[in-house]
């Protein structure tokens, strides 16, 4: 009887049916191993929250533009403390100017003080507001040159002899004899409101809140004094006298502000900015 031999477990594998065996038994861990991997990428899938695609420089959205700035909005031309933006002319004997408790201050010449704004400003369809007050003598104390389109013109504040208001000049007419003439009292240390509008119809001025001027300008002649001169294109001058301006501001007048009002129609006051 042959004895039997100890089994080898290399001749075993070796075997073909063995090997068949082990190959299956492989294939099948990879495919359950493959299964269950691809069962966990699901369950998380669904279990997380969608997350928004990422921003790239092409996609990115634009920055919130600063707040535009208001085209018609009231901009000071006098900081309250210092010339800047301003210049004195030299009229020859004119006063020392300086600034005071946050106003100008133009001390008597002889004959005149005054001060020029060296900003840009409008020529045309604008508003100018400033408050001015007398501190001595007894003549105009803060009459205000300004643009009407290529043309100056000057709002007189108390002159000849301390109450004319109006323009000058209309049609080469003084502010003393034209159809602008007014005549207002103004007390010594008192602050005057002063409004000026100018459009291509017209130009309309106020003392407070009492309109003064309401002048058509097609088919007339708008003009300065000589004397003036130097406050082009926009100043204010003394004459004989000591006085002080202050809030000087300007604005662009809005398109509907612009448009002529109707002739039998009343132009009402409006405040100036606080």
């Amino acid at each position: 009887m042959t004895p039997l031999r100890n089994a080898n477990p290399a001749e075993a594998y070796m075997n073909p049916v063995w090997r068949k065996l082990v190959v299956l038994l492989a294939a099948i861990l990879i495919v359950l191993g493959a299964l269950l991997l691809a069962q966990q990428v699901i369950h998380r899938a669904e279990g997380a929250e969608p997350q928004p695609p990422k921003t790239t420089p092409a996609t990115a959205a634009p920055a919130k533009s600063a707040k535009q700035e208001d085209p018609h909005a009231w901009k000071s031309l006098f900081d309250g403390k210092t010339l800047t933006g301003w210049k004195v002319p030299n009229f020859g004997g004119e006063g020392e100017v300086k600034v005071e408790e946050g106003a100008i201050v133009m001390e008597m010449g002889n004959p005149m003080s005054g001060i020029t704004c060296t900003a840009e400003i409008p020529r045309t369809n604008y508003e100018l507001c400033l408050e001015g007050k007398r501190l001595l003598g007894n003549d105009f104390f803060c009459t205000t040159t300004f643009p009407v389109a290529a043309s100056p013109c000057s709002l007189v504040v108390g002159g000849w002899g301390g109450t004319v208001v109006g323009l000058s000049c209309v049609d080469f007419y003084d502010a003393s004899d034209n159809a602008t003439t007014q005549f207002l009292d103004f007390k010594t240390n008192q602050w005057y409101r002063i409004r000026i509008r100018v459009t291509e119809a017209k130009i309309e001025a106020w003392v407070d809140d009492e309109q003064v001027v309401n002048q058509e300008l097609p088919g007339h002649r708008i003009s300065i004094r000589d004397e003036v001169d130097l406050c082009q294109p926009l100043g204010v001058a003394t004459w004989c006298t000591a006085g002080a301006v202050r809030g000087v501001r300007i604005r662009k007048l809005t398109p509907e502000e612009e448009q002529p009002a109707p002739k039998d129609a009343k132009s009402l006051p409006q405040k100036s900015p606080s």
